[in-house]
């Protein structure tokens, strides 16, 4: 919401919770002649504050894999005698579309339209937003003045302005062999997800062209990508690649090379760091304890049992064995190789 606020107010649709039906009825404009209602989301940002409702993420999922420049779709809605009714909407544009949850599953089909992040949890972020909080809470006008007249702020959101001004409609990229010897080089197997995921990386490639357009090679509205870009994109890549490869949000992802992986060596390493030959598996128990090191606070039990797991073992990082010694007891074991 606070990234949000860096763009054109009219260009951003902030929504808290709304009915799949609602949401075709409020945004768009009904067109007589068309016998529907039209919405234009052509560059615009839509923002949902919390994780939208599953019936209307499905009705949006030809809008998020870019199907189509206008798509058509037909709605059901109740008439005012009690019965059903079709509805014509005609949605125009690719708009970049967020939502955050606090919760940990999200359907595959979401979850291959979308990057999964999440808000860090090391200890200098969380100093920084208590100190940041402290200073908005204690003189709000003070502390709203001083963020507008922040001079780097304002000279991005300035540059965001002149970005939209300059009505760029394509970007090019012209040495697509790059591309594909940076993406193809650390996947031996590739998967029907990787469609779409390159299609995330080459979208990064012309969001910092598009940053930089005056420094571009330029032919009408049409600019020109340099090899500049490309490094800069592979870097944010990299970073989040490994998680979504997985379908997980990087939270899970580092929770799981961070507290399980390093907690089944902790069991299966002898103290000069070598394999000692045994293959135990961890328990909630060891789970917990490792997590407390880690990051300084205890994970809750049923979250643990119910959610992390369970879509861990789904994505195939881990498996679950009942101990030999005890058979009430479940045993977990990463999948990755000790070494």
């Amino acid at each position: 919401m606070e990234i949000a606020k860096l763009f054109p107010e009219k260009d951003v649709i902030e929504i808290g919770y709304c009915s799949p039906t609602a949401f075709f009825h409020d945004v768009g404009k009904l067109n007589k002649e068309r016998g529907g209602y039209e919405i234009d989301l052509s560059r615009k940002i839509l923002i949902f504050m919390d994780q939208p409702h599953a019936m209307l993420l499905e009705r949006l999922r030809p809008l998020l894999s870019h199907d189509k420049k206008e798509m058509h779709l037909k709605i059901t809605d109740k008439s005012q005698r009690g019965g059903l009714r079709t509805k014509n909407v005609y949605i125009k544009g690719f708009p970049a579309v967020i939502f955050c949850s606090a919760g940990l599953k999200i359907d595959e089909q979401e979850g291959t339209r979308f990057m999964l992040l999440s808000p860090e949890t090391n200890q200098e972020k969380i100093r920084e937003g208590i100190l940041e909080k402290i200073k908005k809470e204690a003189d709000k006008d003070a502390y709203s003045s001083w963020l507008d007249s922040n001079p780097d702020r304002l000279l991005l959101k300035e540059r965001i302005e002149a970005i939209k001004n300059e009505n760029i409609d394509s970007v090019k990229i012209p040495d697509a062999k790059i591309i594909e010897n940076v993406f193809m080089q650390k996947r031996e197997i590739l998967k029907p997800r990787h469609q779409r995921d390159i299609g995330r990386l080459i979208a990064l490639i012309k969001s910092f062209a598009l940053l930089n357009l005056w420094f571009r090679e330029r032919k009408n509205n049409t600019i020109i990508a340099n090899r500049n870009d490309v490094n800069d994109a592979v870097k944010i890549w990299e970073k989040i690649s490994e998680s979504q490869e997985y379908n997980l949000p990087p939270y899970i992802f580092n929770l799981y090379r961070e507290v399980i992986v390093p907690a089944y060596k902790d069991k299966n390493l002898d103290e000069h760091g070598f394999p000692n030959g045994l293959k135990d598996g961890v328990t909630r128990q060891d789970i917990f304890k490792k997590h407390f090191q880690v990051y300084g606070r205890m994970i809750e039990d049923f979250r643990l049992r119910q959610q992390i797991i369970p879509i861990l073992e789904t994505a195939g990082l881990i498996t679950q064995e009942p101990d030999k010694n005890d058979k009430r007891r479940i045993l977990i074991y990463p999948t990755t190789d000790l070494t």
